[in-house]
């Protein structure tokens, strides 16, 4: 599902109009991209939790020259928790029990 399919699909259930809809799920978004910035958590209801956590550095390998090293930095990097609800409906998408599950 792209924006405009979901901006097409918001606008015919709710009747208003698809532009209108665009700067609404565009602010969303915006807002979102912005608080994850700064560092800080989003975390949506029943959807799930955007937040940073810092790759430590490690050693890569190069697959062309396995014999070199590769240092490679510590980074940020953006993490998706998703929530129980939608947990459990992906997991179902597999045929297991969300109450198998860990």
């Amino acid at each position: 599902m792209t924006k405009r399919d979901l901006v097409v699909r918001i606008s015919k259930e709710t009747g208003l109009g698809q532009q209108e809809i665009l700067d609404v799920v565009q602010k969303t978004l915006d807002y979102i991209a912005e608080s994850v910035a700064k560092g800080d958590t989003v975390e949506l209801r029943n959807f799930g939790v955007f937040e940073v956590k810092i790759r430590k550095a490690r050693i890569g390998r190069n697959p062309n020259a396995p014999e070199k090293d590769v240092p490679i930095p510590q980074r940020s990097v953006v993490k998706f928790k998703p929530g129980k609800e939608m947990r459990e409906s992906v997991l179902k998408l597999s045929g297991i029990s969300p109450s198998t599950s860990s």
